[in-house]
């Protein structure tokens, strides 16, 4: 979704910024892009699967170390 401003003949730089920044702003460009920024896609179904693996491996090493009295 590409918006093309052009810079009429005589308007001065300001009223062209402030022109084209409220095209951007009632496109609803500008509030997608924020929405993205922080987008994080669910995991598959084998980096989930690792994920718990490792989880376990990683607690069974804690209670193994607290048995122990290192921690």
């Amino acid at each position: 979704m590409a918006i093309t401003i052009k810079r009429r003949k005589g308007e001065n730089l300001n009223s062209f910024l402030n022109r084209a920044f409220k095209t951007i702003k009632k496109s609803g460009i500008l509030l997608e892009v924020r929405k993205r920024k922080y987008y994080i896609p669910e995991p598959n179904e084998r980096n989930r699967k690792l994920s718990a693996l490792h989880k376990q491996k990683v607690l069974k090493e804690i209670e193994r170390k607290r048995k122990k009295g290192l921690i």
